[in-house]
């Protein structure tokens, strides 16, 4: 009789038994760093307990912080409506219905300063999942801390600014990629002088994931790209010892619990051997520090308690795999923003994982398994059979430019979603188990007057600025902009003398360009 063949979805066959010694890797904390990047890991310290939010306006948004942190939350992780992610103020055209729907809305730093009221930049770690307007978040987090008087040498968090998957899989650029690259590495100069402790780029397999790529293609896409910055930032003279400890990752963490703990091992080792041979002498230069976030495309509107379950495993394998820090899904969000309820209890989905499932007491507890070890290594072939192919095209850049990424992303889609309807691949409550149920009516929406909210602040900002001070720091990002000096301290400046969003984006269209 035929013995079944089961294949995920990254093409690596699964035995039925595993049962050949493999050879446990180095000790955790040591070069290559398969087993985690401390020696310790969770015994010494949990991992960061990041919930992203962000809707409606900065002081919906600061609510919700608020009752994040009262309830656990260890740092904050920041969503940013679509105009804010493109560089348009809420008051823009293109704006119209898209206010602080897909995140908050922040046009100037009058939004940041309420964004973050009643909470010390010194006393929290902020990610903010912005790339385009990067350099400009940046500016406005930046400037609130010296209102706060904080000392920038102190304050730490992460920028995602990774354009590279934006154009292979998100879409949410406005610069074409060379001064999008330029832009990025004038933020890992100035932060490694002013803001040292600050991450300047969570070079991000999420989206990649999400737009449908296999786990293999997730690990291969998001380390070639990385390298793609390294090189860009090794061109500019900077120091890989020194900006490289300041690069973090941001994966994806989907439903098959052993493929994805194997994908973050494999993630380690392959980062550190990447890292030493572009010229990296310093260990903490080649550890590899990611975040995870469950995964959102897995998220089902039917039934949508089961989500509670996919998200659990989700953040069991991230637990597992040794990641720094984590978000966990709302089991509401296949059908709309969470509620406070499903925030909730995505939080206690970590805080049970931290402190009742024992996956904690002991580093890397999956070390030595046949199965772990021989799928770690096999993820590690797989994407380095990608790599490779994308160094021959030149390059990340390169890959992008010729479409490469998003025709394999694309076509990997294609045969998820036709194994899917196939009934091949079996997903709990769509195409096997279904049940009659009523219609889910505890949804978090988002009224459209915020937009008009939004209009009135961005008024009331340009009638109380000093205008031709504003004109002119604008002007200068302009001229800095096409002159090719760094352009952080001139956006700083802006955003002090209340410029918006959408006005130093708008500085940098008519110098970069739009690309299409």
């Amino acid at each position: 009789m035929d013995e079944k063949k089961i294949v995920t979805d990254s093409g690596i066959e699964i035995n039925t038994v595993y049962d050949k010694s493999v050879p446990v890797p180095e000790a955790p904390g040591q070069f290559p760093f398969t087993r985690g990047i401390q020696p310790d890991m969770y015994r010494g310290k949990l991992w960061t307990m990041r919930q992203y939010a962000g809707f409606s306006t900065a002081e919906a948004s600061n609510q919700r912080y608020h009752y994040l942190l009262s309830q656990g939350t260890t740092g904050l992780s920041v969503a940013f409506d679509l105009p804010t992610q493109i560089g348009y103020d809420s008051d823009h055209e293109l704006s119209d219905g898209e206010v602080g729907k897909a995140g908050v809305a922040i046009d100037s730093i009058k939004d940041m300063e309420i964004l973050f009221q009643g909470i010390s930049l010194e006393g929290i770690t902020t990610s903010m999942t912005i790339n385009s307007t990067a350099s400009i978040l940046l500016a406005f987090y930046i400037a609130l801390a010296k209102k706060q008087g904080a000392d920038l040498k102190k304050i730490s968090g992460t920028i995602q600014n990774d354009l590279l998957k934006e154009y292979a899989a998100r879409g949410t650029y406005i610069y074409p990629p060379k001064p999008s690259m330029r832009i990025i590495t004038d933020i890992f100069e100035y932060c490694s002088k002013e803001v040292p402790k600050w991450n300047t780029i969570s070079i991000s397999g999420y989206h990649i994931r999400e737009a449908g790529a296999t786990a293999a293609q997730e690990l291969a896409f998001t380390l070639a790209n990385g390298k793609a910055y390294v090189k860009a930032a090794q061109e500019k003279g900077l120091d890989i010892d020194v900006f490289g400890k300041r690069l973090s990752f941001f994966f994806n963490a989907h439903n098959n619990l052993f493929q994805e703990a194997a994908k973050f091992r494999a993630a380690r080792r392959m980062w550190a051997g990447i890292m030493k041979e572009l010229g990296a002498k310093d260990p903490r230069a080649m550890m590899l520090r990611f975040h995870t976030q469950t995964g959102g495309s897995t998220l089902t509107a039917q039934q949508p308690l089961n989500n509670v379950v996919r998200v659990t495993l989700q953040a069991l394998s991230a637990v597992l795999g040794g990641t720094q820090s984590l978000h966990t899904n709302g089991y509401d969000e296949a059908l709309s923003l969470p509620t406070e309820e499903a925030a909730r209890i995505a939080l206690r989905t970590q805080q049970i994982i931290a402190h009742e499932s024992g996956a904690v007491d002991t580093v890397d507890p999956l070390a030595g398994s046949y199965f772990v070890e021989a799928m770690t290594s096999e993820m590690e072939q797989k994407a380095w059979e990608y790599i490779h192919k994308i160094d021959a095209m030149g390059g990340a850049v390169a890959a992008v430019e010729s479409g490469y990424m998003q025709q394999e992303i694309s076509r990997a889609s294609y045969d998820y979603q036709r194994s899917i309807e196939s009934g091949e691949r079996i997903i709990v409550g769509v195409n096997k188990y279904g049940v009659e149920e009523p219609p889910f009516d505890k949804l978090f929406t988002v009224d459209d007057s915020i937009r008009q909210v939004q209009m009135e602040k961005i008024r009331q900002l340009k009638d109380e600025r000093d205008p031709a001070k504003a004109a002119a720091c604008i002007k200068r990002v302009e001229e800095t902009a096409a002159e090719g000096g760094n352009l952080m301290p001139v956006i700083i400046d802006a955003v002090e003398h209340y410029a918006t969003l959408g006005e130093i984006s708008d500085a940098m269209r008519r110098v970069f360009g739009e690309y299409r």
